[in-house]
């Protein structure tokens, strides 16, 4: 029995290598090492139970960190955005970009002001995005931001034009390059802190949706699709399948 579960937990070290993205010298977590997760399917699961990311670049030496939608798909990460933007014309440029998400998933009160946290759940890509040119794939990925937002809403609208399509951009940076840094439990107190009459422990948050409320606008005869009813938020739809 130990032997057979020794092999198990060396093909699931083996499948975990397989499946992880190489760390470099810019994705390397140094502080906290223990956190960090090169793991593809980690990353992947922080990036598509996210609906917003932050786009972070430089043009003249000023730094810009802006938020915008995304949608991965596949091995690649797109990025939504107008045509007149600075991010947009930054990348045109290949100027380098950092793409940054970050799960707050509650707070961690110690017994000492020090190892006060939160925990958390981040990933990071860098790299040089391209601007998707090509129509077919534009307009696919304009369906796949729509269904990541809200599934099932992309049968229920009408299809940009050709004119909202133009005025409409979007970046392709591929996920070569990537880590991601992980905490979760309770506080890591020093253990002379741990006799002291201090409450400990955790505060757990969580995101839900409120009920839908119509546009002022909607015919009162137009009924609330399914998808609207009974909308999820990314972390509570479960795997994602692309």
């Amino acid at each position: 029995m130990e032997e057979t579960q020794g092999h198990s937990e060396q093909a699931d070290r083996l499948n975990s290598l397989k499946n992880a993205i190489a760390p470099t010298t810019r994705t390397r977590v140094k502080r906290l090492p223990k956190r960090a997760s090169y793991d593809r399917d980690a990353i992947y699961s922080i990036l598509d139970t996210a609906l917003v990311c932050h786009v972070g670049f430089a043009i003249d030496s000023q730094p810009y960190v802006i938020p915008t939608l995304h949608v991965r798909i596949e091995d690649r990460l797109y990025i939504h955005g107008s045509a007149a933007s600075r991010m947009l014309g930054a990348a045109a440029e290949r100027t380098p970009i950092a793409v940054t998400v970050t799960h707050i998933d509650g707070l961690v009160l110690a017994r000492s002001a020090f190892h006060h946290s939160v925990n958390y759940r981040s990933a990071v890509i860098l790299g040089a995005a391209t601007l998707v040119t090509d129509p077919t794939e534009k307009f696919a990925v304009m369906k796949g931001l729509i269904e990541h937002v809200a599934p099932g809403r992309w049968e229920h609208i009408r299809r940009p034009n050709e004119k909202e399509l133009a005025a409409t951009s979007v970046l392709s940076i591929p996920i070569v390059e990537a880590s991601a840094k992980i905490r979760s439990g309770d506080p890591l107190d020093d253990d002379a802190d741990y006799a002291l009459p201090v409450w400990a422990g955790q505060i757990a948050f969580t995101m839900k949706t409120l009920t839908p409320v119509a546009d002022a606008r909607l015919d009162a005869s137009t009924p609330m699709p399914a998808h609207v009813t009974n909308y999820l938020l990314p972390a509570n739809r479960g795997a994602r399948v692309t």
